[in-house]
């Protein structure tokens, strides 16, 4: 096994920010005409996270940012790398990276650049961070990055119950939350199953051919994991843990399944993997969506606050495309405190659910008053 310590660097700092609109599903479903059964059962979604008009992926990117750099011990001034991991661009030269740093004032000696790689391309840019860091060329620098998008499909589309939005920023320094092993397990495979063509506003999805990619890229990151700890028996032994990226949670159950199915599990084995290491690790996905970057690192805060120092979490990251990466991640000392659960419940008490109504309205070309951003419950940090 790696020794994740063995560059004394790691997240040292976390902050997540969620957008101020929520709508249910069976709202959605309501004022779609379709069984809400389909979205809650068929899909395990629960409540879509929506930005009011005029809030962007850039205030979440800087408002997450912001916070993780609130309660971290540095400054601006000892972040030598912001790298933004997107599939939300603003632009197609200018990186969402600059549009971020110009908000928090972070100029000067920075390396500055987005990621793009669909749900892949935040942990690929934490990966860039670590790797940075442990290569020594970062000096006594850290690195900042961030995980952020907005999730949304044409209206009626088979997508728009997953949608979501929601940000997670890290500081890259010691490791005082959680240390990142140098070994992680990659798989990738040049596909069409999700992608935008350049000047289209949404999506293209091919989702039993995407079930299916994920499906695959699930099971060959496992084997090869298994692979260095003779068996996945012992994998199971060794985490407390096993957080997936999360389009929808039934998608991350059919992923368990394929594990199964590889591993000759029996379907109560399979369930009980699943309802043990996986299922608790999706309660904040299941209240703001499928969050394209950001998703993974949700279901990762998460755990990492509920869990004790030593704990071992898997971290399966993937991205259409499509590339994949499982990763290991060890609880420090730090994550005793979880400050950034703060972060979560104050966005949660903000949020105004709306109606099925006023989201068909936010959806329009008008700009209603009864959707515009609150004013926050608590200052942002």
């Amino acid at each position: 096994m790696s020794n994740p310590k063995q560059f004394d660097c790691g997240i040292a700092s976390i902050g997540l920010k969620f957008p101020s609109l929520g709508l249910s599903v069976d709202e959605l479903a309501r004022v779609r005409g379709i069984d809400p059964d389909k979205f809650t059962i068929g899909l395990g979604c629960e409540t879509i996270a929506l930005c009011a008009r005029g809030e962007t992926v850039v205030d979440l990117g800087v408002d997450a940012a912001r916070r993780a750099l609130e309660r971290w011990d540095g400054d601006l001034s000892d972040i030598g790398m912001i790298a933004v991991g997107t599939e939300t661009a603003q632009d197609m030269s200018r990186p969402l990276s600059a549009f971020i740093a110009e908000q928090l004032g972070l100029d000067g000696a920075v390396r500055s650049y987005e990621v793009k790689h669909a749900c892949y391309g935040g942990t690929l840019a934490l990966r860039q961070g670590l790797e940075w860091k442990q290569s020594g060329a970062a000096g006594d620098k850290a690195a900042l990055v961030i995980a952020a998008d907005v999730a949304l499909y044409g209206e009626q589309d088979g997508g728009e119950p997953t949608q979501g939005a929601g940000a997670v920023a890290f500081i890259i320094d010691k490791p005082l939350l959680a240390s990142v092993d140098v070994r992680s397990f990659a798989w990738s495979k040049p596909a069409f199953d999700f992608w935008r063509p350049v000047g289209e506003s949404y999506p293209r999805v091919e989702g039993k051919f995407s079930l299916d990619c994920y499906n695959d890229a699930t099971q060959f990151c496992f084997e090869q994991l298994a692979e260095t700890r003779g068996g996945i028996d012992a994998v199971i032994a060794e985490y407390e843990a096993f957080c997936f990226h999360v389009p929808f949670p039934k998608m991350v159950r059919k992923g368990v399944n394929r594990l199964g199915e590889a591993y000759a599990w029996s379907k109560e084995e399979s369930s009980d993997f699943f309802d043990t290491y996986v299922d608790p690790t999706m309660d904040w996905n299941r209240m703001v969506g499928n969050c394209y970057t950001a998703s993974l690192w949700i279901a990762v805060t998460n755990q990492l606050a509920a869990h004790k120092e030593g704990s071992r979490i898997a971290a399966f990251s993937y991205g259409s495309g499509y590339g994949a990466e499982l990763l290991s991640l060890t609880v420090e000392a730090g994550a005793k405190h979880p400050a950034w659960l703060a972060d979560v419940e104050s966005d949660f008490a903000a949020r105004k659910m709306i109606s099925g109504e006023d989201y068909l309205e936010l959806r329009s070309e008008g700009k209603p008053k009864l959707v515009t951003a609150p004013e926050p419950a608590v200052a942002n940090l």
